[in-house]
């Protein structure tokens, strides 16, 4: 049996030499796009207020929370104006369909 042969005399640092250690690496900042449960939820809640609450407010109320659970900083917010927008949208949906 033969020995591996020497490794080429460019391909790491000198003998006797360690390696550096490794750069660490930066924490992963939040970009405005990774929001975008909660901005969905909260046009959920605007649209809620005119079009079928039950359907866009419980869609904006799930979007908030699922949001913040992904750790969405506007997420809670969602979630508490989904349900703000599906109250208000069966209140004024009560008004125009009493006639009041």
């Amino acid at each position: 049996m033969t020995a591996p042969p020497d490794p080429p005399h460019g391909d790491g640092p000198p003998a006797g030499w360690s390696q550096p250690p490794p750069y660490p690496q930066p924490p992963q900042q939040r970009r405005p796009a990774d929001q975008v449960l909660s901005i969905i939820g909260f046009v959920c809640a605007a649209v809620a207020v005119l079009f079928i609450p039950i359907v866009f407010g419980l869609a904006g109320i799930v979007l908030g929370i699922v949001g913040h659970s992904r750790g969405e900083s506007l997420g809670k917010w969602a979630a508490v104006a989904g349900g703000v927008g599906m109250i208000v949208g069966f209140v004024l949906g009560y008004l125009l369909v009493s006639g009041s």
